[in-house]
C-alpha cells in the first residue's frame, strides 16, 4: 500500500467509561519543525506517560502534539482535614482568643469551613480496579491516536490535491517564461551593440572587436536558461517527492526554497516586461507552494 501524504494539522477525541470512572481524551496537532508532544494528566495516571509518548512517536513523524486527559469518578469526593493546615489555623484562633478578654474557644464547625482545612481525600481502589483504569485509558489514547493519524492524512489528500494544482501553475509559468525568454540574449546582444556604435565615434581607438566581445558577455549575462533548466529539474523532484508521499515536509521545504532561488535570479537577469512580469507571477505562486508545504509532516 502506497504511503499517504500527512498534514501537520489534526484534531481527534476518544472517551469511555471503566471502574467507576469515565475518560476523555483530546488530542490536537499543529506544524511544528520537529515532534514536541505535550501530555497533561491527571494525578494518579501520569506514570503511563513514557508508554503513551513512545506510541505517538511511531505514528508520528513532526508537529506540535497536545494530548489532554480529563477524568470523572462516579462518587462523590470523600472530604478530610488537612492535618498541617488544621495546626496551623487552631494555633493561629487560639493565640487571637487569648489576647480577646471574654473571647470564646474556637468552634470546631468555624475550623473545618475555613479554606484549605478540608480537602478531599483519595479514594481507595483495589489494585486491579487501578490497573483496569489505566488499562481502559492506555486503549482510549490507542484509539485517539489513530484518528488523529487518520485526520492528518485526510487533510494530507486535500493539500496533495492542492499541491499538484500549484506545481501544475509553476510549470505553466516556466513554460511561458522559457517561450519569452528564447530571444532575449540575441535582442539584448543587438540594442547594447546598436547603443556602443553610437558612441565609437568618439573612442576610434577601440576596436569594433573588442566592443563585440564585451557586448556578447553582458547578454550572455541575461540569458536565463540555465535558470529554467533547474526549475525544470526542481519540477521533476518536487513530482518525486509528492509521489513518494511519506514524511517529505523537510525535503520539500528545502526544494522550495530552491525554486525561490532560481525565480529570483530570473527576475534579476530580465531584459523585458514582459518575462518581467512572468518572474513575479512564478514568485507569487512559488510562494503559495511554500505556505502549503509548511502544513506537510
Amino acid at each position: 500500500m502506497a504511503a499517504a501524504l500527512s498534514s501537520m494539522t489534526g484534531f481527534a477525541r476518544s472517551e469511555g467509561n471503566a471502574d467507576g470512572m469515565a475518560w476523555a481524551w483530546e488530542l490536537r496537532s499543529v506544524n511544528g519543525r520537529g515532534l514536541e508532544l505535550r501530555f497533561r494528566l491527571p494525578p494518579g495516571l501520569d506514570g503511563l506517560e513514557p508508554a503513551l509518548r513512545e506510541a505517538a512517536g511511531k505514528r508520528l513523524k513532526r508537529g506540535n502534539v497536545t494530548a489532554n486527559l480529563t477524568v470523572r469518578r462516579d462518587e462523590a469526593p470523600r472530604m478530610a482535614p488537612d492535618p498541617a493546615a488544621l495546626d496551623q489555623v487552631l494555633a493561629l484562633a487560639l493565640a487571637l482568643a487569648q489576647r480577646i478578654p471574654g473571647a470564646e474557644p474556637p468552634r470546631a464547625e468555624a475550623l473545618l469551613a475555613l479554606p484549605g482545612v478540608l480537602r478531599p481525600a483519595a479514594a481507595e481502589q483495589s489494585e486491579a480496579a487501578q490497573a483496569g483504569q489505566s488499562a481502559a485509558v492506555a486503549a482510549g489514547f490507542a484509539e485517539a491516536l489513530a484518528a488523529l493519524v487518520a485526520a492528518r492524512e485526510g487533510e494530507g489528500a486535500r493539500l496533495l490535491a492542492t499541491l499538484g494544482l500549484q506545481i501544475d501553475e509553476i510549470a505553466a509559468l516556466c513554460a511561458r517564461a522559457g517561450a519569452e525568454a528564447a530571444d532575449q540574449p540575441a535582442a539584448q546582444r543587438a540594442r547594447m551593440l546598436e547603443s556602443v556604435r553610437a558612441l565609437i565615434g568618439e573612442l576610434p581607438a577601440l576596436p569594433e572587436e573588442r566592443i563585440a566581445q564585451e557586448v556578447a558577455l553582458l547578454a550572455a549575462k541575461s540569458d536565463v536558461r540555465e535558470e529554467l533548466d533547474r526549475l525544470d529539474a526542481h519540477l521533476h523532484s518536487a513530482r518525486a517527492l509528492l509521489a513518494e508521499a511519506a514524511a517529505i515536509g523537510r525535503r520539500f521545504d528545502f526544494l522550495v526554497q530552491e525554486f525561490n532561488r532560481e525565480a529570483n535570479t530570473l527576475c534579476s537577469k530580465s531584459a523585458s516586461v514582459a518575462l518581467t512580469a512572468t518572474g513575479l507571477a512564478l514568485k507569487a505562486a512559488i510562494e503559495q507552494l511554500r505556505e502549503q508545504v509548511q502544513n506537510i509532516e
